[in-house]
């Protein structure tokens, strides 16, 4: 109960756990670090309510009064935020250290939430005396947080599409469910690449793995085993590949339509919000201890959906553009 948690205390055991995260070395701070890590706190209290959107205009609200200014205005700079595969990464250290902390206030989420509000001003105000302006790094955390949320919720409601659309309506198996999910990530990073640039390099890029990573951490949160199998039997990189078309052209219009509902318009987070939800439809059919598919099965299962339509689709744009 948070009666008996030292308020004080457990604040500047925030502040340590946070800033230990963030450390570069020699007392330095990464602050786009730490602002990442700050919106996955946040995000996670936020959903801990039944309207985390409604919740999520209420804090800032609150951050401005505390704080004492507006986030800066106007476009942010192509560069001003990490790849949505790192900002998923970090935000999620973020939600990891606010799930610990929550263990001692599981009958307060609204103080609990205050206090993290009192944390993420205290913090920002830290790296103001670093010379970052306050305004910039409110504007930063505010968009860190809308995509970390955003994420969040997307990954949850395309799992609730696939259920009911797909499983319930067209009796997809599970199988079906993981490969379409899988199939549609390495589609929408396909298409936020340059493929004439990416396909002439022979070996699968950087950026794929990272999407693999998205959805095989996701997967290994909710009790998936790690290992080192989500490869086997993959094909090699000069065999002929084919996207499995029929499940994409199935799910992509209900994803496009939820896509544009939320305004997730960029291709690279949505790579990462289908990559969240193949996690997560893979742990359902994998996980337990009589799975419907076996791990040493499944995950080789969404690596290839996904590489395989990567590939394809890679070549169909080189070819297009080249």
């Amino acid at each position: 109960m948070s009666i008996l948690v030292d308020k004080a205390e457990f604040t500047a055991h925030i502040f340590r756990s946070l800033m230990s995260h963030a450390a570069l070395g020699d007392e330095e701070i990464d602050g786009m670090r730490l602002i990442q890590m700050l919106a996955g706190v946040m995000t996670e209290t936020l959903l801990l309510f039944d309207q985390p959107d409604d919740g999520l205009e209420a804090t800032y609200r609150m951050l401005a009064d505390m704080m004492g200014c507006e986030p800066s205005a106007g476009n942010l700079s192509p560069r001003a935020l990490p790849p949505a595969y790192i900002l998923d990464y970090e935000t999620e250290q973020g939600r990891s250290v606010a799930k610990v902390l929550f263990e001692d206030w599981l009958d307060c989420a609204y103080e609990f939430h205050e206090l993290m509000v009192f944390v993420v001003q205290n913090l920002l105000v830290r790296l103001e005396q670093d010379g970052q302006p306050r305004e910039e790094t409110f504007r930063l955390f505010i968009e860190c947080t809308n995509r970390c949320l955003a994420y969040e919720i997307a990954a949850q409601e395309l799992c609730d599409i696939v259920i009911d659309q797909k499983i319930g309506g067209e009796s997809w198996s599970l199988h079906e469910s993981v490969s379409g999910l899988s199939a549609i990530a390495g589609r929408c990073l396909a298409l936020s690449q340059n493929a004439c640039e990416l396909f002439a390099v022979p070996s699968l890029p950087d950026k794929l793995d990272q999407i693999a990573y998205v959805m095989t951490q996701e997967a290994v949160r909710l009790g998936i085993p790690a290992g080192t199998d989500w490869r086997f039997g993959l094909a090699a990189n000069d065999c002929g590949v084919s996207a499995p078309y029929d499940l994409i052209n199935s799910l992509a219009p209900s994803c496009h339509e939820f896509f544009q509902v939320i305004n997730l318009n960029s291709h690279m987070d949505q790579a990462v919000a289908c990559a969240k939800a193949a996690g997560r439809m893979l742990a359902v059919a994998a996980g337990g201890e009589v799975p419907e598919i076996e791990p040493v099965i499944a995950k080789p299962l969404a690596m290839a959906a996904m590489t395989d339509t990567y590939r394809t689709v890679c070549t169909q744009e080189a070819i297009l553009s080249c």
